[in-house]
């Protein structure tokens, strides 16, 4: 073979005439003769073997020059014979290679084979693939269609036929054919073309989809012989980088490829080239836009979860990026530093290079959990998530993280506030200390073992040895300063400078007392000495000489002067340690107390340690604690991924009963009723994990751990969360497991006490029950009599609260609750349960048991939903209640009148009635009152409703089918629309018949009920006789529920219930008058609309318990439409500020929720914003500013703005105040201005003109435009800066100084314009109304100066209200005059009762 085949550059260039002994293509076959030389070229290959393509390369090239004219089965085949050439090629050249000896010629025409297949066969596979992916842009595949031979079977076989090409690339270049060459140098055309090959698959957008994996690994495997054994390093790297640029799916593919390459072909070094060519990328470049930034940081990330320890080298070129702008690149690299510091940089095992790269990772870390960016806090929290889980976080770290950790709840992004929980979440999971954290309960521990090492400690101390000082070289020390105060104390001085110094150190001399024993007392005067105090010591010495004269070692001090007197020191002071260093020389230290020693050293470090960890375990339960009570707050937060982690978090800390946790798993209870399923799902979920799934070695051990975990749940919980719990537990009791039965049998036992237990748990055992009982009526039907026996029996007296929740549970039958259709189930009136109530509730009207009242409640609502004819069991309850109360008072007078006799014969007999008794008395009639109304308006309408239907199914059903078929078809419709009249007509006389009842027959003379309520109305128009608070209370509320009874009946006592709701000095009667005159409102609206000012009133209230009822109750009122929205609702507003912070969130929520109604707050707020800023109501600037920022956020469409421009504008014509044109400057500045809105303000230019000289008119006004300037185009941007400079003009010089002839003329026109058309007129002059707690007008309380919206409405004089003193003839004027009386102005339509009263 005398030519060589060198590969090209560019296809075409083989067609050229080439150098010396260079193949040139001779024939370029046409594309019409192309198969007929494909099948000599098969045919050859058969006979021949894969040399054969020496012969037939220029066919093969033909098919690569007509590629686009050629038909698919052409190239198909074109491939199919060159892959058959490769693999026969790395077939047949292992014994070549492997050959001794091998002829040039041989070699050459081997290597010219290898050459030309390669080429050929990486051309076609880069033209197949380009074409493939053309095809699957421009064909989608039909569904269920079959696809044809050029747009679907090609390309659904190129997958398997791409995998064959690179397989056989890589049998062939795994050979060692680098010996081909000449010195084994492989020329680079060579290697460029299969590599070309390899990333032109690549580039293919499916390449990274699961389908495409075995392609994808052939790929790398390709490209890893290629960098092993043909020095395609550096080419790789680059090639790596340019790729991730412009095709970022390809980031997880790079990442497995370069960590297959460093791992199973060694070639570690493409690592460090690819991160070094990403370390280089500049700060600005990476920001800009198509820079491959997300690329990069996935694929970097990606790359350090497979290679983690590869990274830890060329980690220092990655920092770097921590201080670029990208935060994709700040991500990445954070994400490098855990997954190192999880796999690498963990245990006890490391180094002290590898402890000191951990901490400074660690500290990295800690500094961007602070980062700018919202999603590099997301993710950093998350990277110490995982480190937390896989416990690689050092012990001495985790207060620090833990408490950012903390504060990151707080933060603005949702994202990092959902990964802090996490990562609390997984502390509290991996926690090293303990699987239980409470503080309180570490604190006794912790206090305990603190003193024992403090006892030990000093005990260690006592024993130890001390460095021994001379008692000279002490004495040397402290000579000069006791020389002095000898001095001083034997220097002559005044008797009043004496004086004074004895009353300066009288406290420091009361222990200077000479003891019997002279040695005692020198001790004594050398301890002074050591712990300086000097004085002490001389007068001590002083005297010891006056106590032993005869004494050797005071004897010096005959005569007393300073030289002595020290020399007397220094023997005491000296001899004393003399003589105890000689004591300790006596004795040689011995090995035994050695030992003991270095045993006492053990115990104290064990001691310590132990201490430590008991300070870290109490530090990191305070955390826990914190965390808890943010994120209980968070429960009820409107994003619902933020909530679902709220929840995971609180089942996590209640798991391991972490302190206050149960107020977390109580708190997310109510969400069971959220509308968002994914919330509600979550929490049926936590408590199904924590209560309902317990865990036990057999069936009846886990029904009673079930059973605990509920009952600590249900102990001291609301009625509210009861509630809630009751929705989740009839799902259990419903779903048919296998512990339900056994659950219900430990209920059972737990009630009637056949296992010991508490009063708190047989009542959550009867509630549970009743739970029971919602999926399953026979639980409690079956069991009547026991709950009649055990709790409503004999010993009902003793327990009411036990007997109140059997009656709850046992409601639980009755067909209110179970919403059941057919006959009503009621039991008959002589029953054992009704016998055992009505003597239970008489019984107990004549005790003072607090709780009495709720079983009360509770028992007449049973009755009412239960028994036959319950108004005769009741009228029979009552009177007998009356009874035995009127038994009591004649006993008591007997009594009275005994005594009386006894003490005055001419003493009248006196008749005493024990107020608390009279409540309960009283609290009955009217809760009996309240539900007999109930039970005509809806069990009795009911059931005349369904009799009717029975009636109308029965007629139809008698008239048989003859009498429908004479109906003539013209008439259907008729008839239909008649049947529905004569329906409405029937219910309509059923409301009215109901009605009748409760107007005429409830209140008569002859019904029991009528008697008590003269007493009612006595009882609460006269405050001062009936002075008792329960009696007070429980009168109030049983009259607002006789005035539930008929119209008549409320417009009598509508005066008198609302004098209580102003002057009662009881929160809870104001309270309770709120709630009944609430439901009194949508009861008798009309009767209630003229008193609405008087509800409004109750919002400034000064007891917060009042204020919140007042709130709840109008936010139900004005959302539901029963109330008008009127101007009133600013005192709704103030709220927005109240102290309390439960009363700020419901008025908050009162308007988000009118914010949903159309244009309702849009038309409150000027009428609001002329009552808060009126200057009598005297509110600071910042309150208002509070208000209106919240109230304007609602503010939302243009139309609304810009209207609300004018409408501000034109207020400040008739604000008379400077503090009034600042609130409407301050509302204007609070606006969402957009160009319409800036438009209209500089029209009404002549509203606040003149006041802008006022610096709280201009600073707000000039706001508006800073925010207009932002992102405004240019012509916009300058009409905002003309703008400006007028504002500025005239606040520094005057408005008279800036007006310009033309804008005077403009201004004049303006003017007499104005006159006609924009006159606000004046508000007429009103009366005052003060309200308790602050001075507040009322809506129509304005002079001729105030600021408010013009309205006409009808003024009245303040009604006087007093309540009366103990004398009765004043008792009439505690209510108002019926002249006093509010008339009503504006009916308001209802629908009929049997409407309102089912929906």
């Amino acid at each position: 073979m005398s030519w060589d085949f060198f590969v090209p550059v560019c296809t075409g260039d083989l067609v050229n005439t080439g150098g010396i002994n260079q193949y040139v293509v001779q024939d370029v076959v046409s594309p019409k003769q192309l198969p007929a030389s494909l099948s000599r070229f098969k045919a050859a290959l058969r006979s021949q073997g894969p040399l054969c393509i020496l012969e037939h390369f220029d066919t093969c090239y033909s098919v690569l020059q007509h590629c686009n004219s050629v038909e698919l089965g052409v190239k198909e085949d074109t491939l199919e014979l060159l892959v058959q050439v490769v693999s026969g090629l790395a077939a047949t050249l292992p014994a070549l290679l492997m050959a001794t000896s091998v002829s040039a010629a041989e070699r050459k025409e081997k290597l010219n084979a290898v050459k030309m297949s390669v080429f050929l066969l990486c051309k076609l596979t880069e033209t197949l693939e380009v074409f493939s992916c053309r095809q699957s842009f421009v064909t989608a595949p039909g569904k269920g269609g079959k696809k044809g031979k050029a747009g679907g079977e090609g390309l659904m076989q190129w997958d398997t036929e791409r995998e064959k090409v690179l397989q056989a690339l890589v049998q062939l270049l795994q050979l060692d054919i680098r010996s081909l060459w000449n010195l084994s140098l492989v020329e680079e055309e060579f290697i460029s073309c299969v590599t070309c090959c390899c990333y032109k698959v690549l580039e293919n957008s499916t390449i990274s989809h699961v389908k495409s994996k075995p392609t994808r690994d052939c790929v790398i495997h390709l490209l890893g012989v290629l960098i092993k054994k043909y020095n395609h390093l550096l080419g790789a790297s680059v090639k790596v980088i340019q790729l991730l640029q412009h095709f970022e799916q390809l980031s997880s593919v790079f990442a497995q490829a370069v960590s297959v390459w460093s791992t199973e072909y060694g070639v570690r070094a493409i690592i460090g080239e690819v991160i070094r060519e990403i370390g280089q990328k500049s700060s600005e470049e990476l920001a800009r836009e198509g820079s491959g930034v997300k690329a990069f940081s996935s694929f970097l990330s990606e790359l350090s979860g497979l290679v983690p320890e590869l990274m830890i080298p060329n980690i220092s070129v990655l920092i770097t990026h921590l201080e670029g702008e990208s935060h994709t690149m700040r991500v990445a690299v954070c994400e490098v530093l855990g997954d190192i510091l999880v796999r690498v940089l963990c245990g006890d095992g490391l180094d002290e290079s590898g402890k000191a790269d951990r901490d400074r990772f660690f500290d990295t870390l800690q500094e961007h959990l602070h980062d700018t960016h919202s999603h590099v806090r997301a993710r950093v929290l998350q990277v110490y998530t995982r480190i937390v889980n896989s416990k690689a976080l050092p012990l001495c770290r985790y207060s620090d993280v833990m408490e950012l950790a903390v504060g990151r709840l707080m933060d603005k992004s949702i994202n990092a506030v959902k990964s802090a929980i996490q990562l609390l979440a997984a502390f509290i999971a991996h926690n090293p200390y303990s699987c239980k954290l409470s503080s309180a309960d570490l604190k006794k521990p912790l206090e305990k073992e603190t003193v024992k090492l403090r006892e030990m400690t000093e005990k260690l101390e006592g024993k130890a040895p001390v460095a021994v000082i001379k008692a000279s070289e002490l004495w040397a020390a402290m000579e000069p300063e006791l020389h002095i105060t000898v001095g001083t104390e034997l220097e002559p001085s005044s008797e009043t400078e004496k004086d004074q110094q004895e009353d300066e150190d009288g406290r420091d001399v009361e222990e200077e007392k000479v003891t019997e024993d002279e040695r005692a007392t020198a001790v004594m005067i050398a301890q002074y000495l050591r712990v300086n105090k000097y004085r002490n010591a001389v007068r001590l010495c002083i005297k010891a000489h006056s106590c032993f004269p005869e004494s050797e070692m005071f004897a010096a001090l005959s005569t007393l002067t300073p030289e002595t007197l020290m020399e007397t020191l220094a023997l005491i002071f000296k001899g004393s340690d003399e003589d105890a260093a000689e004591l300790s020389q006596n004795l040689p230290p011995t090995p035994q107390k050695e030992g003991e020693k270095e045993g006492e050293d053990g115990e104290l470090k064990k001691q310590e340690m132990l201490v430590q960890y008991l300070k870290d375990t109490e530090t990191f339960a305070l955390q826990v604690e914190r965390a808890i009570s943010v994120i209980n707050t968070m429960l009820y937060l409107k994003t619902t991924s933020v909530v679902h982690e709220a929840v995971q978090f609180c089942v996590t800390v209640c798991e391991f009963s972490v302190a206050n946790s149960v107020i977390g798993v109580r708190k997310m209870l109510p969400l069971v009723w959220s509308t968002d399923t994914a919330i509600k799902d979550a929490v049926v979920q936590a408590y199904r994990r924590l209560y309902l799934n317990p865990q036990g070695d057999n069936i009846r051990m886990k029904a009673h751990t079930l059973v605990d975990s509920l009952s600590e749940l249900m102990v001291d919980a609301s009625l509210g969360t009861i509630q809630c719990l009751e929705e989740i537990v009839q799902e259990f009791f419903g779903g048919g497991s296998n512990l339900q039965s056994t659950v219900v049998q430990v209920l059972w036992e737990r009630f009637t006490g056949k296992r010991e237990t508490s009063g708190l748990n047989r009542r959550a055992a009867v509630l549970l029950l009743g739970m029971a009982t919602r999926a399953e009526r026979e639980v409690v039907l079956s069991n009547l009599d026991t709950l009649c026996s055990v709790a409503l029996g004999e010993k009902v007296t003793e327990d009411f609260l036990l007997a109140r929740d059997t009656v709850i549970t046992i409601c639980g039958i009755t067909d209110h609750i179970r919403q059941s259709k057919g006959a009503p189930f009621r039991l008959p009136q002589d029953h054992q349960l009704f016998t055992c109530l009505t003597q239970a509730l008489a019984e107990g009207v004549v005790m003072e048991d607090p709780y009495w009242q709720g079983f009360m409640e509770q028992a007449v609502r049973l009755i009412y939903f239960l028994a036959e004819s319950p108004d005769q069991l009741c009228s029979r309850l009552v009177q007998r209640s009356a009874r035995l109360l009127l038994d009591q008072i004649a006993e008591g007078g007997e009594v009275n009148k005994d005594s009386g006799q006894t003490q005055d014969g001419s003493q009248e007999s006196s008749e005493q009635v024990n107020c608390v008794c009279l409540a309960q008395l009283l609290a009955l009639c009217g809760c009996v009152a309240f539900w007999q109304v109930s039970h005509l308006e809806r069990s009795v309408s009911a059931e005349l409703r369904r009799r009717r239907g029975e009636t109308e199914e029965r007629e139809e059903k008698e008239k048989g089918p003859s009498s429908k078929a004479k109906q003539q078809s013209a008439n259907e419709s008729a008839m239909e629309e008649e049947l529905g009249l004569m329906g409405a007509s029937a219910e309509d006389a059923e409301a009215e018949l109901i009605r009748k009842i409760c107007e005429t027959e409830l209140l008569a003379e002859e019904n029991l009920l009528c008697a008590f309520l003269p007493l009612l109305v006595k009882v609460c128009s006269s405050p001062g006789r009936y002075s008792h608070p329960q009696l007070t209370t429980a009168a109030c509320l049983a009259l607002s529920q006789y005035m539930m009874i008929s119209p008549s009946v409320c417009e009598e006592n509508i005066r008198l219930i609302f004098t209580v709701l102003e002057r009662s000095t009881l929160p809870v009667v104001r309270a309770n008058a709120i709630i009944a005159l609430g439901d009194l409102t949508v009861r008798f609206p009309n009767i209630l609309e003229p008193w609405t000012q008087n509800l409004y009133a109750r919002l400034s209230d000064e007891v917060p318990s009042v204020r919140q009822t007042a709130v709840t109750v109008l936010t139900q009122l004005v959302l539901k439409d029963v109330l008008k929205v009127k101007g009133q609702v600013s005192e709704v507003a103030v709220l927005l500020i109240d102290p309390e912070p439960h009363i700020t969130s419901l008025a908050l929520n009162f308007f988000n929720e009118l914010a949903t109604k159309d244009n309702a707050i849009y038309n409150l707020l000027p009428d609001i914003i002329s009552r808060l800023s009126d200057p009598e109501r005297g509110m600071s600037s910042e309150d208002f500013n509070t208000i209106m920022k919240q109230l304007f956020s609602y503010i939302t469409k243009e139309r609304q703005t810009e209207s609300l421009v004018e409408k501000l504008c034109q207020r400040f014509r008739t604000a008379k105040t400077e503090r009034q044109w600042c609130d409407l400057a301050t509302s204007l500045s609070l606006l969402s201005m957009c160009e319409r809105g800036f438009k209209r303000l500089q029209e009404c230019w002549e509203c606040y003109s003149d006041k802008l000289t006022e610096p709280g008119v201009y600073q707000p006004l000039l706001s508006i435009t800073a925010k207009l300037r932002r992102g405004a185009k240019a012509q916009f941007k300058a009409q905002v800066d003309e703008f400006e400079k007028r504002l500025t003009a005239v606040h520094t010089r005057g408005l008279e100084n800036v007006e310009s002839p033309e804008m005077d003329e403009e201004n004049q026109r303006e003017g007499s314009s104005e006159k006609t058309v924009m006159r606000t007129p004046l508000p007429t002059r009103g009366r005052t109304r003060s309200k308790r707690g602050q001075a507040k007008p009322s809506s129509s309380s304005h002079s001729d100066d105030s600021f408010v919206t013009p309205q006409k409405s009808r003024k009245s004089k303040k009604p006087v209200i007093t309540f009366s003193s103990d004398e009765e003839e004043d008792e009439e004027d505690a209510v108002m005059a019926e002249s006093e009386t509010p008339k009503v102005t504006t009916p308001i339509s209802r629908a009929s009762r049997r409407a309102r009263l089912r929906n």
